[in-house]
């Protein structure tokens, strides 16, 4: 059970590492938090330096999420403790120490993660994000809707274990938590769709 906890921390580590922060002040030497909307992901990273860093972000966020759950998975496969990677990784990301607890929405390292899990119920929630996306213009939304659909996606594909769609649906809730402020701006008619001359 020792490892199985070192290897929960190591899965909050690696998912709370602020790839955007870092990546943006290499390319740009500029904050990524003072750009865009002041978020750490791969979305602001995209506003705040070009397409090559937003690119760059995203897949190194999805990447650190799962390998979270790679690791756990390749020493204890036990559904509980891969959940507990799975969550602790996407509080990483949200909630990271490096900067006092404050850091990004948790929609890259948890489709990582996600992917590890359940491969094709990850991709099926990636249909939906992009649907969404093409639809509404908003970046948010579509990580909403795609959230919301992948513990739905993972009942009917793939029938898992108890635990394994508990773990799933919190981190999904916490990521649409996370969004608290986009869909206060979306009611108000103030958040900004990709295309808007305002979005960068």
């Amino acid at each position: 059970m020792r490892t199985e906890l070192v290897l929960v921390l190591v899965a909050y580590l690696l998912g709370s590492l602020p790839t955007a922060l870092l990546l943006v002040r290499l390319m740009t030497g500029e904050d990524v938090r003072r750009k865009g909307s002041g978020n750490i992901g791969g979305t602001n990273a995209l506003r705040a330096a070009g397409w090559k860093a937003g690119v760059a972000v995203t897949v190194i966020d999805v990447a650190k999420g799962a390998l979270a759950v790679w690791l756990m998975r390749a020493y204890n496969p036990e559904s509980g403790w891969v959940a507990a990677a799975m969550l602790a990784a996407v509080v990483g990301h949200c909630y990271p120490v490096w900067l006092k607890f404050r850091g990004g929405k948790g929609v890259a390292a948890g489709f990582g993660a996600f992917l590890v899990i359940a491969p094709l119920s990850a991709l099926a929630a990636l249909g939906v994000w992009f649907v969404v996306l093409v639809i509404s213009r908003w970046v948010a939304m579509a990580s909403m809707v795609a959230s919301a659909v992948f513990p739905l996606a993972l009942k009917l594909i793939d029938t898992p274990d108890m635990v394994t769609l508990i773990s799933v649906s919190a981190a999904a809730v916490l990521i649409i938590f996370r969004h608290s402020s986009n869909i206060r701006k979306m009611l108000a008619g103030e958040e900004v769709k990709i295309g808007d001359d305002s979005w960068r």
